[in-house]
């Protein structure tokens, strides 16, 4: 039998996890299944335990799971003790590593698909929430010359810096915002509900690289501001293969090439 593996979640019939991970596979010559797993609202817990007696080697957690994710672990990495939450689990030795991809994609997307480098600019994101949270560590390891975490809520903002503790980090206001940055990345739930985040248009220039971690078959209301700002745009697409490609990386010890698996995922939205 091919090592099984899936995508946890509630709802997850929309996810593209599947697709990406076949193309993965075929790409690097594994032989693996993996499948979309719809878990009860209040049963994540029996749902790992029930992979885990059917001889599945690991799981992605995506949407509400994944602070369950991170409680259910037995082990955490040091990016998902930093993340608080967990999308990648694996089953080893008996026991249940949880790690946090999404900072890693992200990083990868900017880096090597975007071609920017983080080392050195002026970051900003926006949003103190999970998906912040999430990626903090990753981008403080690529040493930017400052991280600023902007929120809606100051204090938010301050708590977030204070727990890290590191002197690249501050935090600051949405109406704080007086100049642009190099590189700015939403973090909020606001294109969700087609909304932008209240920042000013002096947030980006003609070589600010603005992402949003939402993405769809047409840019989001932050992409289109930005864009008109002057402003390089990207949407979440890239940083979502991204992070499925370190997820099998951390799986199976092989590293996919992603841009033909991206390419493909844009053009089937």
């Amino acid at each position: 039998m091919s090592d099984r593996y899936c995508v946890i979640g509630n709802p997850i019939a929309h996810s593209k996890s599947p697709d990406i991970h076949a193309a993965f596979a075929a790409q690097a010559g594994q032989v693996l299944t993996y499948e979309c797993c719809l878990a009860p609202l209040d049963g994540f817990a029996d749902t790992v335990r029930a992979l885990i007696a059917q001889g599945y080697k690991g799981a992605n957690v995506t949407v509400p799971f994944k602070l369950d994710a991170a409680a259910s672990a037995t082990s955490l990495t040091e990016r998902a003790r930093a993340a608080g939450a967990v999308n990648t689990l694996s089953f080893v030795d008996g026991g249940i590593v949880g790690d946090n991809t999404d900072g890693a994609g992200l990083v990868n997307d900017i880096t090597r698909n975007a071609g920017v480098p983080v080392a050195g600019k002026r970051v900003l994101l926006l949003g103190a929430g999970g998906a912040a949270r999430g990626v903090i560590l990753p981008l403080l390891e690529q040493g930017p010359a400052e991280l600023v975490i902007a929120n809606r809520t100051r204090a938010t903002a301050d708590a977030l810096v204070a727990e890290f503790g590191s002197p690249l980090l501050r935090a600051c206001g949405f109406g704080d915002i007086a100049e642009p940055f190099d590189i700015v990345i939403n973090a909020t739930s606001a294109s969700l509900a087609g909304d932008l985040p209240p920042i000013p248009a002096e947030t980006f220039c003609q070589e600010t690289l603005a992402l949003d971690m939402m993405y769809g078959k047409q840019p989001t209301v932050f992409m289109q501001f930005a864009s008109r700002h002057g402003a390089q745009v990207r949407d979440g697409l890239g940083m979502l293969v991204e992070q499925a490609a370190e997820a099998f990386t951390v799986w199976r010890g092989v590293r996919p090439e992603t841009p033909a698996v991206l390419e493909q995922l844009r053009t089937s939205l």
